[in-house]
């Protein structure tokens, strides 16, 4: 029989170890010049400018005016958006992350349903 101390114990130890990888990791990050800090800085946060584009888009095209205008310059907006949301992801390290997590988890399920 496991200790449940024993267990926890060893489980603080682990992500004692992961912490301090990290903190290494963060402080190495910022050693480097600018220029690499900040493509490290747009894989954390990534720009997403086709979401900026249709959010605006949708707003022109739904802003009730007499001439249209608007409307005639809100659809192509909303257009462009979804292009540029296409050719320009806005895909972070952590969405990654959460991806293979979700595919890890669905192939040890199609693992448990074979055996």
């Amino acid at each position: 029989m496991v200790d449940h101390l024993k267990a926890r114990l060893e489980n603080l130890r682990k992500i004692h170890e992961t912490t301090h990888r990290r903190a290494n990791l963060y402080s190495d990050v910022a050693k480097l010049d600018s220029s690499h800090a900040k493509s490290l800085g747009a894989l954390q946060k990534a720009p997403a400018p086709g979401k900026k584009l249709q959010k605006v888009g949708f707003l022109m095209l739904w802003v009730p005016e007499p001439t249209g205008v608007t409307c005639a310059i809100g659809g192509p907006m909303i257009l462009a958006g979804r292009y540029l949301d296409k050719k320009y992801n806005g895909t972070t390290i952590h969405d990654i992350g959460h991806e293979t997590k979700n595919n890890i988890s669905s192939l040890a399920d199609f693992k448990k349903s074979i055996f």
